[in-house]
């Protein structure tokens, strides 16, 4: 059921990581895990990522260290995506990624620079595909 919060937490989500991946995961959802989007959308979106505490730009660059250091390649890739989505560039991310070397292990970024390279190969291809 949508409520204010899940409202304001999708059209945040949407902003970041991209409305065609919001909706095809929230499409996808069932019986099983739609209790897990709604609660993603409304918590995670509507009620950490909207507060004015930090910029987008500064949430998102926590968020690739955080999950370089929890080894979530999947969820890395998203937010590599998204961090582009709210202006950080791509020397910031390997900045934050060396950053991660330092404190979350090196093998750690290294498949975080592995990752991001693919990522940016695939949003330069889709950018000439747009032109």
């Amino acid at each position: 059921m949508a409520s204010e919060l899940f409202d304001s937490g999708l059209k945040i989500r949407r902003e970041v990581l991209g409305a065609e991946h919001v909706d095809r995961s929230l499409a996808a959802a069932d019986d099983f895990s739609r209790p897990l989007q709604e609660l993603v959308t409304e918590y995670c979106w509507g009620k950490i990522w909207s507060r004015p505490g930090l910029p987008r730009r500064t949430r998102s660059m926590l968020n690739l260290v955080m999950l370089t250091a929890l080894n979530r390649p999947h969820e890395l890739r998203l937010h590599i995506r998204g961090a582009l989505n709210n202006g950080v560039a791509k020397d910031e991310i390997k900045e934050v990624f060396l950053q991660a070397a330092i404190y979350c292990g090196v093998p750690a970024a290294v498949e975080s620079f592995r990752i991001a390279r693919e990522v940016f190969v695939e949003e330069e291809k889709a950018r000439g595909e747009r032109s």
